[in-house]
């Protein structure tokens, strides 16, 4: 079934793992396929040769039945629609949670009741409203407010606001790696890479004992066949998610200055945003997804200075300045886990 679960464009990454045959006792298995509308790579190394894969689709599918809005009977289709008797799973309160924290520290640049602007606009998977006057946003923006939910004492999720969508498109992925990855650490699995859509957990190491290292595309527009690779970094027990709209820029006709739009979710009108692609490397990928997200908002002087505040997160920032120019940025933790 197809399920995407990311609302603006990937900066896909590449990966690259190596092993060798030292250790006796572990071997490396591999699991690939297609998911949440995009595909999964997944190395581990096991002493076992039980065949994983039922349990890691049984994942998949809880996440899908639970916070899909592609999939019309999952629990979050059912609460859009105004179905008030669905009680919500761990799984669902998990991820508001962490879009809650999200929501507060970012002063509500990241909100999931932000959807229905998002496709208004046109930058969501529905079609575009023609002729947005301000009115109209202003008429959307009463649906929006994450605020405005909240979870009640028996499971049920309730929002105040009538009309309100809630979409968990821009941190649902990143809580599935999270989830396998808990899956793994349950069954005793200490080191494996997994892949979602260019996403990334990473834990322990590859069998010849080094850490794993993945690969961030180059997203040059030029060089969509050749997708050379801007940096390689070293990575374990953290995980890394990406955002970016650089495939989706725009050129101003006066000025020839090159920009990107996005819906600021606390005045519901489009803004110009000098961020290209954010990656963002946190303790889960949950919160990595989330953080992405709210970067290409936010913009680059914003993040930087957020990034000041939250020493726990690692950053690095493609954008263009104010000559239209390609430009790079990253913290000094993420400096030192890039390969030289």
């Amino acid at each position: 079934m197809r399920i995407k679960f990311r609302i603006i464009a990937l900066l896909f990454l590449g990966v690259f793992v190596t092993s060798c045959s030292e250790d006796k006792d572990l071997v490396v298995h591999s699991l690939s396929g297609f998911t949440l509308g995009t595909t999964y790579h997944i190395k581990y190394l096991s002493d076992s040769d039980k065949n994983l894969q039922p349990e890691i689709d049984s994942v998949y599918m809880a996440i899908i039945k639970s916070m899909s809005t592609y999939v019309p009977s999952s629990d979050i289709s059912r609460i859009n629609k105004g179905d008030t008797t669905v009680v919500v799973d761990h799984m669902f309160v998990d991820v508001y949670n962490t879009s809650i924290k999200v929501w507060e520290e970012s002063d509500g640049m990241f909100d999931p009741t932000i959807g229905l602007l998002v496709n208004a606009w046109g930058f969501g998977p529905k079609g575009q409203l023609n002729d947005l006057t301000k009115s109209k946003v202003a008429e959307l923006m009463r649906t929006v407010g994450l605020d405005k939910t909240r979870v009640l004492s028996d499971g049920r999720f309730h929002m105040d606001l009538k009309g309100t969508q809630i979409d968990f498109n821009a941190i649902a992925k990143g809580y599935t790696l999270d989830r396998v990855a808990v899956f793994f650490d349950g069954i005793g699995v200490n080191n494996y890479l997994i892949e979602i859509g260019g996403e990334i957990v990473a834990k322990g190491h590859k069998l010849n004992g080094a850490v794993w290292r993945i690969g961030i595309d180059d997203p040059k527009p030029d060089d969509v066949d050749e997708r050379p690779l801007t940096a390689i970094i070293d990575i374990t027990d953290k995980a890394m998610a990406t955002s970016g709209n650089y495939r989706r820029f725009r050129i101003d006709s006066l000025t020839g200055e090159k920009f990107v739009h996005t819906v600021n979710a606390k005045t519901g009108f489009t803004s110009r945003s000098n961020m290209l692609s954010a990656s963002v490397i946190a303790e889960n990928c949950t919160l990595a997804d989330a953080y992405a997200t709210t970067f290409m908002a936010m913009g680059l002087n914003e993040t930087k200075e957020f990034l000041k505040k939250h020493p726990e997160l690692d950053a690095y920032l493609i954008y263009v300045d104010e000559d239209g120019n390609w430009k790079k940025y990253y913290t000094k933790a993420f400096a030192e886990s890039l390969e030289k």
